[in-house]
């Protein structure tokens, strides 16, 4: 549902407090001379415009990008079998309000797919949300990502926490079971070598229909189709160098619990109560980051921002929001159960 009228003024005085201090003097005088003529603000495009472009990665592949709506920016990281155009519910709503920045992962057309594997890793997802921010001139904002976008947000935060004004995580988890890493890089070969053998097209007919999908045909056929076809047209040498690259090599998120207690990032967990390999995941990461909320959306699976748009974006909406007047705050010690501590 949309946020109440309440809701609304409180975050508008909020961002009217709030200068667009993620904006920085632009090195390149004639890009600054070409967003101003296409009808963009120091904060993002006009209201009621949406901008597109490349931006260059710092080893020289360009990323596809989108941008939509003025003030603080909000950059969307998509999933694997997803893209840019998978953050339209949100981009729709949250742009009334937001700078909404979505891209394509390096590997996705119209982004460029490197033919070298090595070009991807979780690193470079992570440096790469770094690299958009950089072309557009933002310094910081709140970056929301769904499991392949996820972890490579939840790797942002980690290491450019001053960028970072908060990290929306969801459906964040698959394959970080540490006591089964091998039988999951095992599995992403397997999975990499079927896209190459039989092309997304058709491997994606039976990837949409996996036990965390149905929940999306089952709730809305419509946009199920919508999701299956886009993945269908997914470049089939990109997603395969990215399960290789990317998903097979990326570390147990367990392996990273040192550094998430020291993280002091507002975050927020979200996850599907029908996503079982996200759940573990999810109690995890709250324990671990003491700024971190957790809500779990019931009878859902794993792409929850298009199965309930509407909770997504309410959720999205209200934590930007008590992010910016600084009503985050990190968990009250009195609160950890000490059976919890690890």
């Amino acid at each position: 549902m949309p946020p109440s009228r309440r809701e609304v003024l409180v975050s508008a005085a909020a961002l009217a407090s709030f200068p667009a201090e993620g904006m920085t003097q632009a090195s390149n005088t004639e890009t600054a001379a070409s967003s101003a003529s296409a009808g963009q603000t120091s904060s993002g495009p006009s209201p009621g415009r949406s901008l597109s472009g490349s931006a260059m990665t710092d080893d020289g592949f360009r990323l596809y990008f989108e941008e939509t709506g003025s003030g603080v920016p909000v950059v969307f990281v998509h999933e694997f079998a997803g893209d840019h155009r998978s953050w339209e519910p949100q981009v729709r709503f949250l742009s009334r309000w937001f700078r909404c920045i979505t891209f394509n992962a390096r590997g996705y057309p119209p982004s460029d797919v490197p033919e070298d594997v090595t070009r991807y890793s979780q690193a470079r997802a992570r440096d790469d949300i770094r690299d958009v921010l950089a072309h557009l001139r933002v310094e910081r904002a709140h970056i929301i990502g769904l499991s392949m976008g996820a972890f490579a947000t939840l790797h942002f935060g980690l290491a450019y926490p001053s960028r970072a004004r908060s990290l929306l995580i969801a459906s964040c988890g698959y394959g970080a079971d540490p006591d089964r890493q091998t039988e999951f890089q095992a599995e992403m070969e397997v999975t990499a070598a079927r896209i190459e053998h039989e092309s997304m097209a058709v491997f994606a007919k039976s990837y949409a229909i996996g036990p965390a999908r149905v929940q999306l045909q089952n709730k809305d056929p419509r946009g199920w189709s919508e999701f299956a076809n886009q993945l269908a047209d997914h470049s089939t040498r990109g997603s395969a160098l990215t399960m290789r690259g990317v998903q097979k090599q990326r570390p147990s998120l367990w392996s990273l619990r040192g550094s998430m207690r020291n993280m002091s990032v507002p975050t927020l967990i979200v996850a599907g109560d029908e996503d079982e390999p996200c759940l573990e995941p999810a109690l995890m990461l709250k324990r671990a980051i003491a700024t971190a909320g957790l809500a779990v959306m019931p009878r859902s699976g794993h792409a929850i921002n298009l199965e309930e748009p509407d909770e997504f974006n309410r959720l999205a909406y209200a934590f930007i929001t008590a992010a910016e007047v600084g009503r985050w705050s990190p968990r009250d010690p009195r609160a950890v159960f000490p059976s919890t501590r690890d």
